[in-house]
């Protein structure tokens, strides 16, 4: 890291305007009275990209289905930011708006005991008849606000624009959305019409309910950087206010970006009349994410997005996170500065990670107690926001495209119904003032972890409070395991290396340290370690010999479960077991779920199919993962790395080719293990990769993607290969539960890079295994 600025500058600058109500909330000295409130929120983005509306709601499917509500409910919140959009419900003029669909959702969440704080423009740039640089703009939302008051008189909670300066930036500064421009002129004119917008919105509702309250949300973060880049450092963490500031009546002349604004072609009435009509905020929304802090480096020292140049030096923007190691990055500072700066109550607004269960959980119960410590310190924080109840799609790419990148959130919408997540247990605790218990929030988030960085970390100097401390979970040796049996098994090593990359506490135990078919053994083991689940990756695998070894077999496939099964349930402790396509007799022509009643044709099959019954029976809380072919990229004794092995050497490698299965890469079935045991999932789940091949396919199709040589390949018939044991002849599974896994080809793409990269080392396993 070259030349780091070792303070970034200090913005909380003495408010150049008094608020409303600012110097009677300002620097309590003692803790802020009544609750910390958890709220929710519903990604209803409905950006415009080119002639075309991206709609988050008809994509999350709450634009349709009718028992939403209800489910929010279930979490214990009691307000929600919910959506009633102009574009989406006036989108050719009030003269034909359709409020069918408001009416019926906005009373049901009053007869819930739900408040609702209305959304009018989320993300979005109004009908087609208008945008954020149309004169119009302001009025004709400000028309639609006063509509949607007169609609619902009794709704004291509005925000008519959602983060005005956000969008502004995304829409007219970065060129992402409608009207797709990239200059200030534009995103000045954006940003002031949209907080014209909001005073104008705020008018007309107050007309009908002069109680009336304006949440104003935006993104609030902070920008680090070298030393060189001061002055754009300076500039970024100024202009992260300016929406707030103009609602305050804070920009005058004397303002910071005063200059900048007229040079961009802000005339000095337009910027006179916000001071002229102020409409501070009731409650100030913080939205906040992993990503809302940056730092500005050289190209070349760091990996980042392209920034462009400013005052004549060339940067890039990384998110800090990836490059500043100390103080503890995160909201509790910026709490501190926004109550500083304005002295008004605080709400963070939304609070979400796209991440794995166990870090979306850590993520919020991390928002949650900064927020408890600011109100310790005297700020007035009022809620957090649990953000996107039903996930979102494609923020990855900020909503620039369809690509159908699915973030899940409380509920995860890839079921047959919205599925409630481990998160959706954590808000419901904080919800309802219980204590959160989960055992994988006792380790720290990715963000907190030294593997995070993407280049050398920098130290920077600034303002430290207690807020800005982190409280650390509890230490490593201290935290509450998974215990993994099997230790010497590709799902076992696979558990504990994916375990390690998510920080999860866990053991793994050979069978000397658990015999699972002994309950003494066990018992000790669970007592010795003290579990909150066992994952059983134990098993006796080889389906030919089990023909002969019947015994064998069955000790470890179906007593080991079933002990196994009641050892947890008399210890109040989660299980996860394997199970597998082999329980079927594969007379069907189309895949199988889990309703389907089993009907095995070998004794490794009947194995699995008693253990099925006997483990469910004993712990119906138990999870029973059905999988099938599993291949994966860490040890050599699996089919596809015997293939390519072979097929690199050009030797002749024989596989079925009138055998059909669903192939199921290994770090794909243990991520979603993990994440359906953090969930407290139960009963049989099938887990495989989306797709299905023969035998020969598969490893044709693996070859390919290695660029290995397949001519060697030899298919055949299933009966050639004279294996001891019938197979089913058609074993393809899939679910009518969840559909979590990735697309075959997809794993088999990770896969084949994995190979290529790995070659020597699974090729040296592959022979010490023989």
């Amino acid at each position: 890291m070259s030349n780091p600025s070792h303070r970034a500058p200090d913005d909380r600058a003495p408010r150049t305007t008094p608020t409303a109500r600012g110097d009677d909330h300002r620097r309590r000295s003692s803790a802020v009275a009544g609750e910390l409130e958890m709220w929710g929120g519903l990604e209803c983005t409905v950006n415009r990209v080119n002639d075309t509306y991206l709609d988050q709601l008809e994509r999350n499917g709450h634009a349709t289905r009718d028992d939403d509500l209800p489910r929010f409910a279930s979490l214990g919140i009691r307000t929600i930011r919910y959506p009633v959009l102009w574009e989406r419900t006036a989108p050719n003029g009030l003269a034909s708006a359709d409020w069918s669909w408001a009416d019926a959702r906005v009373p049901a969440l009053r007869a819930l005991g739900i408040t609702p704080i209305l959304g009018l423009v989320h993300h979005g740039s109004g009908p087609r008849h208008t945008n954020l640089l149309d004169p119009g703009f302001a009025d004709g939302l400000a028309e639609f606000a006063g509509a949607v008051a007169e609609r619902f008189p009794w709704v004291e909670h509005w925000t008519p624009v959602n983060e005005p300066l956000t969008t502004a930036r995304f829409s007219a500064l970065y060129g992402i959305w409608h009207p797709h421009l990239k200059d200030d002129r534009a995103f000045v004119a954006a940003v002031l019409n949209e907080c014209r917008g909001t005073v104008l919105a705020m008018r007309a509702i107050r007309r009908v309910n002069p109680g009336a309250k304006l949440i104003q949300t935006d993104d609030l973060g902070k920008t680090w950087g070298i030393a060189e880049l001061a002055s754009t450092v300076e500039f970024y963490n100024q202009r992260r206010w300016l929406s707030w500031d103009l609602l305050c009546g804070k920009v005058g002349p004397e303002h910071p970006l005063w200059d900048y604004l007229v040079r961009a072609g802000a005339s000095e009435a337009d910027l006179r009349w916000f001071a002229e009509n102020p409409c501070p905020p009731d409650v100030i929304g913080i939205n906040y994410y992993v990503t809302s802090e940056r730092w500005l480096d050289r190209p070349g020292e760091c990996e980042g997005r392209p920034a462009g140049e400013r005052d004549g030096v060339g940067f890039i923007d990384v998110e800090a996170v990836r490059a500043v190691a100390t103080p503890p990055l995160g909201i509790g500072r910026l709490l501190d500065e926004c109550w500083q700066r304005y002295g008004l109550p605080i709400a963070i607004t939304e609070a979400h990670l796209d991440a794995r269960r166990e870090d979306q959980m850590r993520w919020l119960l991390e928002i949650w107690r900064a927020a408890e410590q600011a109100r310790e310190a005297g700020i007035d924080v009022r809620a957090v926001t649990a953000w996107a109840l039903l996930g979102s799609f494609d923020w990855n790419c900020l909503v620039g495209a369809c690509r159908g990148y699915y973030e899940p959130g409380p509920f995860d919408l890839r079921a047959p119904l919205p599925r409630p997540t481990g998160l959706a247990r954590l808000i419901r605790e904080l919800a309802t003032g219980q204590p959160p218990r989960h055992p994988v929030l006792q380790g720290e988030g990715w963000w907190r972890r030294p593997d995070r960085f993407v280049c050398k970390p920098v130290r920077v100097e600034t303002v430290v409070t207690p807020l800005a401390m982190y409280r650390h979970p509890v230490p490593a040796d201290q935290r509450t395991p998974i215990l993994v049996s099997g230790a010497n098994g590709t799902l076992g090593q696979a558990f504990a290396r994916l375990c390690v990359q998510r920080n999860l506490a866990f053991r793994v135990l050979d069978r000397a340290a658990m015999d699972i078919a002994d309950p003494a053994s066990v018992m000790a083991a669970i007592a010795r370690h003290q579990p909150w689940a066992i994952v059983n990756t134990s098993g006796y695998v080889r389906i030919d010999d089990a023909e002969a070894e019947a015994d064998r077999c069955f000790r470890e496939n179906t007593t080991g479960p079933r002990v196994l099964a009641e050892c947890c349930a008399d210890a109040g402790i989660a299980l996860v077991t394997f199970s597998s396509d082999q329980v079927f007799d594969g007379r069907k022509a189309t895949p199988y779920v889990e309703s389907d009643t089993p009907a095995p044709l070998n004794v490794y099959g009947r194995s699995k199919a008693e253990a099925e019954a006997a483990v469910l029976a004993r712990h119906p809380g138990a999870l029973v993962v059905r999988t099938s072919a599993f291949f994966g990229p860490w040890d050599g004794h699996n089919f596809l790395v015997h293939a390519l092995t072979a097929l690199a050497d050009g030797k002749a490698f024989a596989a079925a080719d009138d055998v059909r299965v669903a192939p199921t890469y290994v770090p794909d079935l243990v991520n979603t293990c993990l994440d359906l045991l953090v969930d407290g999932e139960s009963g049989i789940v099938h887990l495989v990769n989306v797709g299905d091949m023969s035998w020969a396919e598969l490893a044709r199709a693996a070859a390919q993607r290695a660029d290995v040589d397949t001519r060697s390949l030899r298919p055949c018939a299933n009966a050639q290969l004279a294996l001891a044991a019938p197979r089913p002849r058609y074993s393809v599974l899939a679910s009518e539960r969840v559909s979590l896994m990735p697309a075959l080809d997809d794993a088999l793409a990770r896969f084949a890079a994995e190979f290529v990269a790995n070659r020597e080392r699974l090729a040296a396993a592959h022979a010490r295994r023989g």
